[in-house]
């Protein structure tokens, strides 16, 4: 068997993605592209080293003969990945060749905030024409990390790329191959077209809404209530494959991205979610693989058929393929569209590709009901869906899986068959009472949930019920301890909050504009847990810069997990562990682009005070 190294395996992936990239591509000449700039690259060369230089540009882009506009880096969509080394010290030289200001975050690197790159929160930007150098220590991680802008809606054009840092000792993950793949989106739609659309109709781009004629497993009941309710079941994404093109590593689906591999070999996988805006259910049909590393950190391995990846995390898995082709099926949540690779044993080598699932439908566990004993609500709340403040209440979707009360989606955590025949009479979903004192109420919020639940056991959206096992948040367990076991010493609770017609979001009823000088704040070395209360039927990938968080998943305290971003549930909540040991102000937003850009932002700044000594800071131990 020839022997292949990690490193020449991932050169020739790479290699190979440009070839077909490179045969599928008509010249930019023959396509009659704008001209004005050379056209993007699909796929992504690798950079390394103590120096590396970057340049973000404007260019015409095409995806299987769709052309629109992009933001490149160094040529490409993605831009390049950036490979580093543990304990080694880096200058990152951006220069900004577009016409408006740009920036780049290193999304989960521990860097000192002045390089977090959040214009307005720890930098100003770079300027046109500007270069700006990123001055980084020795790093103090390892892993799969990834790239992006913070500047208006860049990344949705394609300022994104991954970060891969090696350890500085062995590897725990064994593998024989290494590759990454990177999942993002392209639209020839301008991204503040995208914006502007989704503000005047946020279920503009759902083209799977219920009418008289479509198929949905509903009963006539169920699609009176859902019409009482004005409400979608089927409002899963924002925006969808009715105007995106799903992307691995920057090609289309019908443009053949492989990984080779030889029998015998186990193929390491680091998997990125760059999206803008989409959630993916990630599976090879047929094939069991283990999860072996979280947000870049590892964790026990976990063998999964299924795994769902928000926007901004990474997971990495490793496959033992065994035949001459497995096709790797990243589908986007609402199923409207998916991308995908092969996993090939010889270059051309294919396997079935599947077609796309039925359409999930929301539940009342969306809804934030889950749990709830409806027999006791009496006079108050029993009967049906009767008398409900619907007028309160959005468009959104309800949850998703098992169907049970009155033929609501029931899926995520368990829900008991309490639901059953319940009684919604008088049941108020805009009940501003239940809200703590701090959040400001308005017409920013249009629902409350009336009994959020933990979901960390929650796979995701449309995928309680399918038959093979799906990873959930309760799966991870930290392969490494944790080096910080107190007991936090204080709780803090936030509500993530919007009205989804008027497309406003918010953290606790107010906007980022309206916040900006009321940062959270945490004192140096301060132990917080935190918890995250969904008040919407979306589902929030939430991001804290310059940290990472402990989930409080069940696992015992020195093995929760390790992760810079967590998916709340829609009606439920999520909590995590917090020690603020890197001074400065960082970024704390919604990783859904659009989310972000209409207020779902905040600004955490951990304070030290000039006598409080430094303490051993994540990775500092090694």
């Amino acid at each position: 068997m020839q022997t292949v190294t990690r490193r020449s395996f991932l050169g020739s992936s790479l290699a190979a993605g440009g070839m077909i990239g490179a045969a599928a591509a008509i010249p930019a000449w023959a396509r009659g592209a704008n001209m004005n700039g050379p056209a993007i690259r699909q796929g992504f060369d690798e950079v390394s080293g103590r120096s590396i230089d970057l340049n973000i540009a404007r260019g015409p882009f095409s995806v299987q003969g769709r052309r629109g506009m992009g933001v490149a880096v160094n040529g490409s969509v993605p831009g390049p990945l950036v490979r580093l080394k543990e304990g080694e010290p880096v200058n990152l030289n951006v220069t900004n060749s577009l016409d408006e200001d740009s920036s780049i975050h290193w999304h989960g690197l521990l860097v000192p905030f002045q390089f977090d790159g959040v214009p307005g929160v720890s930098f100003p930007g770079i300027k046109p024409g500007q270069t700006f150098t990123y001055e980084m220590p020795a790093l103090r991680q390892a892993g799969t990390y990834w790239w992006h802008s913070h500047s208006g809606l860049q990344e949705q054009a394609g300022h994104y790329g991954p970060i891969i840092v090696d350890p500085a000792g062995p590897d725990p993950v064994r593998a024989d191959a290494d590759y990454v793949m990177l999942l993002s989106e392209f639209t020839p739609m301008h991204p503040h077209t995208i914006m502007s659309k989704l503000k005047k109709g946020e279920g503009y781009f759902n083209y799977q809404q219920r009418t008289l004629t479509d198929d949905y497993p509903l009963s006539g009941e169920e699609r009176r209530m859902w019409a009482e309710m004005r409400m979608m079941p089927t409002d899963i994404l924002d925006v969808t494959g009715s105007t995106y093109t799903y992307l691995a590593n920057g090609h289309g689906p019908e443009e053949g991205l492989e990984y080779l591999f030889s029998r015998g070999q186990r193929v390491r996988i680091r998997v990125i979610n760059g999206s803008a805006m989409s959630f993916f259910n990630v599976r090879i049909p047929g094939m069991k693989f283990w999860v072996v590393a979280a947000d870049g950190l590892n964790v026990r391995p976990v063998e999964v058929e299924e795994f769902q990846i928000g926007t901004a995390e990474t997971y990495d898995i490793v496959v033992e393929p065994t035949g001459d082709a497995h096709t790797i099926v990243a589908e986007s949540m609402d199923r409207s569209g998916m991308a995908v690779a092969t996993l090939a044993s010889r270059p051309g080598a294919r396997a079935p590709v599947p077609a796309l699932r039925d359409p999930p439908l929301l539940t009342m566990a969306d809804m934030g009901m889950a749990g709830m004993d409806h027999s006791s609500h009496g006079g108050d709340t029993g009967g049906s869906m009767d008398g409900m403040d619907h007028s309160a209440m959005g468009h959104g979707g309800m949850g998703h899986g098992k169907r049970s009360a009155g033929g609501m989606d029931m899926g995520g955590e368990a829900i008991d068959g309490a639901m059953a025949g319940m009684s919604m009479d008088g049941m108020n979903m805009r009940d501003t009472s239940r809200l703590p004192a701090d959040v400001k109420v308005g017409p920013g919020i249009d629902m409350v949930a009336m009994n959020p639940q933990d979901r960390m056991g929650d796979p995701g959206i449309g995928l309680a019920d399918v038959p093979h096992k799906v990873l959930n948040y309760r799966d991870l367990v930290a392969l490494d301890p944790n080096d910080d076991l107190r007991t936090p010493s204080r709780r803090m609770e936030i509500h993530l909050t919007g009205n989804m017609e008027r497309y406003m979001w918010s953290f606790d009823g107010q906007k980022f504009s309206a916040v900006s000088d009321e940062p959270i704040r945490f004192a140096y070395n301060e132990r917080v847990r935190v918890k995250l209360v969904n008040n919407t039927m979306m589902a929030h990938p939430i991001h804290l810069h310059g940290h990472f968080f402990e989930l409080v998943n069940g696992a015992p305290a020195d093995r929760q997990p390790q992760k810079h971003t967590v998916i709340v549930q829609p009606g439920g909540f999520a909590q995590f562990d917090l020690t603020a040991d890197e001074p400065g102000d960082w970024a704390f937003h919604c990783h859904l682009l659009y989310h972000m850009h209409a207020g779902m932002f905040q600004v955490v700044t951990v304070a030290q005070r000039g006598d409080q000594p430094n303490v051993k800071r994540v990775g500092e131990s090694r």
